[in-house]
């Protein structure tokens, strides 16, 4: 009896880690999605992401930061 009681608590442990993960406030139920673009007036390689975020802002997005091996800033906003 000891050994099914034993089996029965780890299944019922990992049975709630496996649907706590699920239903964290991470799990995208009312996020809303990203969209990216490439910024049309950033001038330059792309070493800051502030600068590049600020440039981002006077083009009507919420963010941006440099990506890519050519280091391009790329803004983003909420879909």
């Amino acid at each position: 009896m000891g050994y099914s009681m034993r089996l029965f608590a780890t299944f019922f442990l990992v049975a709630m880690l496996l649907l706590s993960t699920e239903m964290g406030p991470m799990s995208g139920g009312a996020e809303a999605r990203t969209c990216e673009s490439q910024s049309h007036s950033f001038k330059g390689p792309c070493v800051g992401d502030t600068n590049c975020a600020s440039v981002c802002q006077t083009e009507g997005f919420i963010g941006g930061d440099c990506r890519g091996l050519r280091r391009q800033c790329f803004c983003t906003r909420n879909c």
